[in-house]
């Protein structure tokens, strides 16, 4: 039976050692609670770290250990503490981590941690390949583990892989400083869909692809060559019932059942008229704005003094980290400016600040939620942020006011709140004034609207909507009318190219024989495929022949002593073997002179284009441009042509290239010329662009009709690229 294989740094566990042996229990939190719905006994794997130096397990802990996690749907992934060191805390951390979050001076790129990124990635895939079965789908969580869809992917392209990134995926600008860039795009785009939380982090990844990998990207989806990946956004929720029932409970609570803090919160209450608490939770981590969030609070008191010994910030900071040298140097920062603070405010009776370092129990956070009145949560930098959708949850009369930053991914669904920018202390000083004097009637106008959102899109449908997103990708994969070719669609090949007697190959040339480059003239061909071409047309009734866009010349220097037909701009010149080129009779000619001021001018305008003139046509190269750039004056270009360009003229866009050429020729008529009026019983026609769609249109029924790379097209089958081209090729003649 298929099933789900969830992979994430860490399995959802907490290992303790008792005695010789090891045990655990489940951990709860935003990604185990949602994954509740997708990891369900033996229709699912969880493959994770168990969180615990390999090294410190002994061989005979291990199997126990294995065999009870196993039970539980669990398969650990060991790691010994250098991995940890440079693949967690190193790469992970000191890298992604900043970098992602906009914190450039606080990242390190460091060769031997990318190494070990690289191995402990290998790791997880290896791990799952192990696990994998056919019609499993595979579920890959956030940046420690970006390398991984496509290392699994290269093995099983039959699987279907979905990733989700649970943090912010930096603009371009930022993301192209990482040294290793294309290997984490290449790592990504090994899964079939891709999941954010926010749209402007998925529009910054298809910007990415576009600009770095120059990838073809169309609305949400990403053309590999032979796949297409969709991109789109999933904001995760939170488990809304959890806490709204546990508020609710808190709620009728008697006296003896309350904890010590909620006496506390309620005391403070009491003795303050009107008074006000303002929650502020966090994990200790420069992303989270803890210290400007501590001075917009000190602005707040200076500005507006009538509220000195009736607010008080009640600041919760977990622990995180704290071995790392950016954090220890951040945690003494806080504990100098909240002491600033309340040794400046504080009176007899009353502190500013009430400042936790530590992790609290579920129960203390509800309390912490229910008895504030103010939740200010404002990091400089989030990818979705849970604590501001759990204290709406909580407000269970409907009261209470969040400041959120806009930088949180929540500040896109959680917009009734009050937004604020992190950096702007003035505006949050004035933000917390502006909660303070909100009339109960709009807060709770403000929280049922967003209550009502959150209540809707909870965690659990968040999972739900993401599986089935991938599930209706696993039913695609396979769905299309176009037929890849593998081992057993080239023996059949082979076989009809044996039974034949006479026989034609027609080959295009850029991006089927050879790869594109930036430089056309560059893209020359190797010995290789010189002799592969030879050969091919030495074979016993075998004809083949090169049919290009490109110009005469270049096809005559390189291939004009090979007995084979040559092709070249698109037909206009036509070379059978053994014969001399011969030329089609244009009645246009002065077109060319009328065109060529209006492509300069476009030229002029996007850096990194340019112009060709062959003799029939002419071509504007965009390949080297700014894709984003490009998409907008090729829309503009093309739009221009059209309304100028007369009926014997043709616009063709190809593979980053605009060309105008007569219209009366294209390679389909040019194929038909060469047939003429003879049976070949095999044909075979391998081309990559759109303009190859002529010959595919063209040739009769038998031809076998190849498209290199998975695109839209008339052929009846694709191959993944150019080395497949050559390896098909071989394998006709071997």
């Amino acid at each position: 039976m298929a099933k789900n294989i969830i992979v994430s740094n860490r399995l959802p566990i907490q290992l303790t050692k008792v005695d010789n042996s090891f045990r655990f229990t489940p951990t709860s939190g935003g990604l185990a609670t949602g994954m509740n719905s997708v990891h369900q006994g033996q229709e699912s794997l969880w493959i994770g770290w168990p969180g615990i130096d390999d090294d410190e397990v002994d061989k005979k802990s291990w199997v126990p250990l294995k065999k009870s996690l196993k039970k539980e749907g669990y398969f650990p992934v060991p790691l010994n503490q250098q991995e940890i060191d440079n693949f967690y805390y190193g790469l992970s951390n000191k890298s992604l981590w900043p970098l992602f979050h906009y914190f450039i001076e606080f990242s390190v790129f460091d060769e031997k941690q990318w190494g070990s990124y690289q191995e402990v990635n290998q790791k997880f895939a290896n791990s799952v390949l192990k696990n994998i079965e056919q019609g499993d789908k595979v579920w890959i969580h956030d940046y420690q583990l970006l390398l991984c869809p496509k290392m699994i992917k290269d093995e099983r392209p039959d699987v279907t892989i979905g990733f989700f990134l649970h943090i912010p995926f930096p603009s371009f600008e930022v993301f192209r400083i990482f040294p290793w860039r294309e290997e984490l795009l290449e790592g990504m785009l090994g899964a079939d869909l891709i999941g954010f939380h926010t749209y402007d982090y998925e529009r910054h990844f298809l910007s990415s692809v576009r600009r770095i990998l120059r990838r073809e990207v169309s609305f949400n989806r990403v053309s590999t060559g032979t796949r297409e990946v969709v991109v789109n956004t999933f904001p995760m929720g939170i488990d809304y019932n959890k806490f709204r029932d546990a508020a609710k409970a808190h709620m009728d609570m008697v006296a003896a059942e309350k904890s010590d803090l909620k006496k506390q919160l309620e005391l403070h209450k009491k003795g303050a008229e009107k008074g006000k608490l303002i929650l502020s939770i966090d994990r200790l981590d420069y992303t989270k704005g803890v210290v400007n969030r501590i001075k917009a609070f000190e602005l707040f008191l200076t500005k507006y003094p009538k509220y000195l010994e009736k607010v008080r910030l009640v600041m919760l900071t977990v622990p995180s980290r704290s071995n790392v040298s950016d954090y220890k140097r951040l945690k003494k920062e806080t504990d100098e400016i909240v002491g600033r603070v309340n040794g400046k405010f504080a009176t007899v009776n009353w502190t500013p600040i009430w400042y936790y370092y530590r992790a609290m129990a579920f129960d203390d956070l509800i309390d912490l939620y229910m008895n504030s009145d103010i939740a200010m949560i404002t990091p400089v930098r989030d990818g979705m942020n849970l604590v501001a959708k759990e204290f709406i949850a909580t407000r269970v009369e409907g009261n209470g006011v969040l400041i959120l930053s806009e930088m949180a991914g929540a500040s896109k669904e959680l917009y009734e709140s009050v937004l604020v920018n992190p950096f702007d202390l003035n505006q949050m000083a004035d933000a917390l004034l502006t909660a303070i004097k909100m009339p109960v009637e709009e807060q709770q106008k403000r929280n049922l609207s967003m209550q009502k959102r959150l209540s809707r899109y909870s965690v659990e449908l968040w999972a739900k909507e993401f599986m089935k997103a991938l599930k209706s990708k696993h039913h695609t994969v396979d769905e299309s009318s176009v037929v890849k070719i593998n081992e057993s669609v080239k023996d059949t090949f082979v076989e009809k190219f044996k039974k034949a007697e006479k026989k034609v190959i027609f080959l295009d040339y850029d991006g089927t024989l050879v790869g594109y480059h930036q430089q056309p003239q560059l893209a020359t061909p190797d010995q290789s495929l010189l002799r592969l071409l030879q050969q091919l047309s030495e074979h016993k009734d075998t004809e083949v022949a090169i049919v290009s866009g490109r110009d005469q010349e270049f096809l005559e220097k390189w291939f004009g002593h090979l007995n084979i037909s040559l092709v070249a701009e698109h037909g206009y010149f036509i070379k059978h073997k053994i014969q001399k080129w011969h030329k089609k009779e244009i009645q246009n000619k002065s077109w060319k002179k009328e065109l060529i001021p209006l492509l300069e001018t476009f030229t002029d305008r996007t850096p990194g284009t340019f112009i060709e003139e062959k003799k029939n046509s002419l071509v504007w190269h965009y390949r080297k441009t700014d894709p984003e750039l490009a998409a907008e004056r090729v829309v503009e270009l093309k739009t221009v042509l059209q309304s100028l360009i007369s009926d014997d003229l043709q616009l063709m866009d190809g593979d980053k290239v605009i060309e105008v050429v007569s219209g009366r020729y294209n390679k389909g008529t040019a194929v038909s010329e060469l047939i003429g009026d003879k049976s070949y019983e095999f044909i075979l026609c391998m081309g990559d662009d759109v303009t190859d769609e002529f010959m595919f249109n063209d040739l009769p029924e038998l031809a076998l009709n190849v498209k290199v790379g998975k695109k839209t097209t008339q052929a009846g089958y694709y191959i993944e690229n150019t080395e497949a081209v050559k390896a098909l090729l071989n394998g006709l003649i071997s």
